[in-house]
């Protein structure tokens, strides 16, 4: 029998982080598992090499949603991490923190979780290597890096044309104000890329108290009443068992922390006993109140030259390769998510929370539809995407599993566009993007727009293109939620579940609402806290 002080489910964002902070002074045994391998792998270090990982089973879910009725009944495809670092691994590395209203909000259902609270836990854990702020951590784990100097021509273009809308340059929306736009922090450090097994983990894993095993799937946590006590899991072909003398703390993310609550028998009673499970704790909001950014965009023909030249033939993959080889710079070593910016549709008071996310990417390719491989090349021409998504949608969709299966997936249902505010922030978001296009800059950099064309101008029209190609924004929230009323949350505000005890949950399913902007600078912040947390609360126990 294996036996820990804590247990830890999940290497990625935040699990990663609290198995540093937990075996950092040396009092605690703690076990790591992990369902996916090592993030060892060319593509997951090399910053542009998500475009290769999209797909890759040997380092990512590779989820689908059901098919979606405000899209049309299209099925919308959720790749998530199942390696070192979690989704830190595969993502588009784009830092945000988020806008301080977002956790001034969470703080009114969960007490020590407003901006004053988590903002010195944002400035801790960042290294942040552009222009020093006294709001700006130098010194953290967790690398940022300012991509100013680095970003394509054709993103200062987009710059200009935002103020030509009155859209001023942001030079850190992660300092005094979101508003603005700007080139995107990214999560990199010399040119690698920079997640959480990177920058958390892999430091850690010297330490004689810490056990990291991969490949584990866990399959169930056990319980003696309404007390945790272990975990069982799957790898290679066999199963194990380890004990938990402390704690377990899930970190399995928004999909599968509430997929491993159920089946280990915390949820919705009346669904758990349908599928056979026994029930140790009801709670109906095991699963429910999930959240995600819904984006759209426009591809325009380019009357510059933009990466799609210099990553489409096969000359400028080899220069382009061989120039990271060198160098560590160039377009690998980027996004190609390099600018965008924070509005506030109605007001331009630049305290004013934003409601829509801007996207400029100065590359432009082709989605391929859900279950067909795309070739991981850019278009043929020269062209760029300009894109968005709402920052707060209302729109609520669920998480469940149908079996008692730990390897079926669940069912992922996120009900995108089914309120009347995320419907008209859409169609305003898409007016903006014609708004951009329309300016002096744009119009003399623009040939053609390719999608959704110039035919397309009445509402009826874009209201139909969106329901057509909108996308997740890959950032699902909120399936475990945070609050103090157990009849509406399934955590409390230290993170430990309703009805339980030695459990935690630490990452993006706690959240009250979903933040403004990517989640993964908050779900790092999430367990760094939650290591606070759980330190603070064993710190007189022996």
């Amino acid at each position: 029998m294996q036996e820990y002080d804590f247990i830890i489910i999940g290497a990625g964002s935040a699990g990663s982080v609290v198995a540093n902070r937990l075996s950092e002074n040396g009092r605690f045994s703690v076990l790591l598992l992990e369902a996916g391998g090592t993030d060892r792998r060319p593509f997951v270090q090399i910053p542009i090499g998500y475009g290769k990982t999209y797909y890759d089973e040997r380092v990512n879910w590779k989820y689908h949603s059901q098919p979606e009725p405000g899209l049309n009944n299209r099925q919308s495809y959720w790749p998530r991490g199942k390696v070192l670092g979690g989704s830190s691994s595969i993502n588009a590395m784009v830092y945000v923190r988020g806008h301080p209203s977002d956790y001034n909000d969470w703080s009114e259902v969960a007490t020590g979780w407003g901006w004053e609270d988590v903002a010195p836990v944002f400035k801790r854990m960042e290294s942040w290597d552009g222009d020093p702020h006294p709001h700006r951590g130098q010194s953290g784990p967790q690398s940022v890096h300012s991509t100013h100097k680095e970003v394509h021509l054709l993103c200062h273009r987009f710059v200009e044309a935002a103020q030509q809308l009155q859209i001023p340059f942001n030079a850190d929306y992660n300092a005094d104000s979101m508003q603005g736009s700007a080139f995107f922090q990214i999560t990199t450090k010399n040119g690698w890329r920079g997640s959480t097994a990177r920058c958390y983990l892999h430091p850690a894993l010297g330490r004689k108290n810490l056990t990291l095993i991969s490949r584990a799937q866990v399959e169930r946590i056990h319980t003696e009443g309404t007390r945790v006590t272990a975990v069982s899991y799957h790898r290679r072909g066999t199963q194990f068992r380890a004990t938990a003398n402390r704690e377990i703390i899930l970190c399995a993310g928004a999909v599968n922390s509430p997929q491993l609550l159920e089946l280990s028998g915390i949820g919705d009673s009346i669904r758990l006993k349908q599928l056979g499970i026994e029930v140790v704790s009801h709670n109906a909001n095991v699963g429910e109140h999930l959240s995600d950014h819904l984006g759209a965009d426009i591809v325009c023909k380019s009357r510059l030259p933009s990466l799609n030249q210099e990553l489409r033939p096969l000359t400028g993959k080899i220069s382009a390769a061989l120039r990271y080889l060198l160098f560590r710079n160039g377009p690998l070593s980027l996004s190609v998510n390099q600018a965008g910016g924070f509005v506030n549709t109605e007001c331009n008071d630049p305290s004013v929370r934003p409601d829509l996310q801007l996207y400029f990417s100065p590359l432009s390719y082709t989605r391929a539809p859900v279950g067909k491989r795309p070739l991981v090349n850019p278009d043929p021409f020269a062209g760029f995407l300009m894109g968005y998504n709402p920052c707060k949608p209302t729109s609520e969709g669920h998480i469940h599993i149908s079996s008692a299966d730990p390897f079926q997936a669940p069912v992922i249902q996120p009900n995108y566009l089914s309120t009347d505010h995320d419907r008209a922030l859409m169609l305003k978001g898409m007016r903006l993007m014609r708004q951009l296009s329309g300016t002096e800059v744009m119009r003399q950099l623009i040939e053609e727009e390719v999608y959704p064309g110039a035919s397309a101008q009445s509402d009826d029209v874009i209201n139909q293109f969106i329901a057509d190609n909108a996308w997740t924004v890959f950032h699902p929230c909120g399936t475990c939620r945070m609050g103090s009323d157990p009849k509406k949350s399934v955590v409390d505000s230290r993170l430990k579940v309703h009805g339980m005890s030695g459990l935690r949950i630490a990452d993006a399913s706690i959240f009250p609402t979903i933040p403004t902007g990517n989640t993964n600078a908050p779900s790092i912040m999430v367990g760094e806290k939650a290591a606070d947390l759980i330190i603070e609360d064993h710190a007189g126990r022996t």
